[in-house]
């Protein structure tokens, strides 16, 4: 006699597995505004006349790390009495820190950009830290403004010595209340924040080269030590 109640229950879990009256959950992505991404990209990078040729160095970007609370797929928004909360029905393709990442590689300003999974050898690497990716209600507006901050370290392959790291930063104000503005706002808060990563990281390598160039100017300008001829010991006859 039991058998009949466990076999509505299985019947009843059945039925609320394969129709559900919950809305669809809404995935969005990223990418980078092009007319955004070229004003940060260096003319350097662009190939115009008489600008210095585009790096000749190869970079390799770490899987980035995300704060606790934005090392998820999630949404995220900040309310006033830091309150963090997510949009709900609504999620980006993967974790915040799978998100950056495939950004990031996607620049033209290198020689080569890899993943963190390649196979490639690379001149220089580069780590990030995802510090802040969500929309901020705490200014008390009806409308959020995306904040997007990345702490960033590169250094060279060879030895992992650390050649500079900086900050960098983009926001956004949404111009609705509605997802997807707030996602359009995301989208510009990024590629400004990508933008400035690249002219920085540029920027360094650019100033290492340099000095690497001026070091070896210099010691090829040095005057060469002759050699003082050693006299030679002739044996006296016996």
């Amino acid at each position: 006699m039991s058998a009949v109640p466990l076999l509505c229950i299985l019947n009843g879990g059945c039925s609320g597995l394969f129709h559900s009256s919950a809305r669809p959950e809404q995935t969005y992505y990223l990418r980078a505004p092009p007319a955004a991404a070229r004003e940060e990209v260096p003319t350097a990078a662009r190939g115009d006349p008489g600008s210095p040729p585009a790096l000749a160095a190869s970079l390799r970007v770490g899987h980035p790390q995300a704060d606790p609370g934005l090392d998820s797929s999630h949404i995220m928004l900040v309310q006033a009495d830091h309150r963090m909360n997510f949009y709900a029905g609504s999620r980006w393709p993967g974790p915040t820190a799978d998100v950056i990442e495939a950004l990031a590689v996607a620049s033209g300003a290198w020689r080569s950009v890899e993943d963190s999974t390649s196979p490639f050898p690379s001149d220089y690497l580069l780590q990030v830290a995802v510090r802040r990716f969500e929309a901020d209600y705490t200014a008390g507006g009806t409308v959020p403004e995306v904040h997007v901050t990345l702490d960033c370290i590169i250094g060279r392959r060879e030895g992992r010595d650390v050649v500079a790291t900086f900050v960098a930063s983009g926001a956004a104000l949404a111009t609705a209340n509605r997802l997807s503005e707030v996602v359009s706002a995301f989208e510009q808060a990024t590629g400004a924040a990508l933008g400035s990563l690249s002219q920085q990281a540029q920027q360094v390598v650019r100033a290492v080269a340099e000095r690497a160039a001026a070091e070896r100017a210099a010691v090829e300008r040095a005057p060469q030590k002759e050699d003082s001829p050693t006299p030679s010991i002739s044996r006296q006859s016996q």
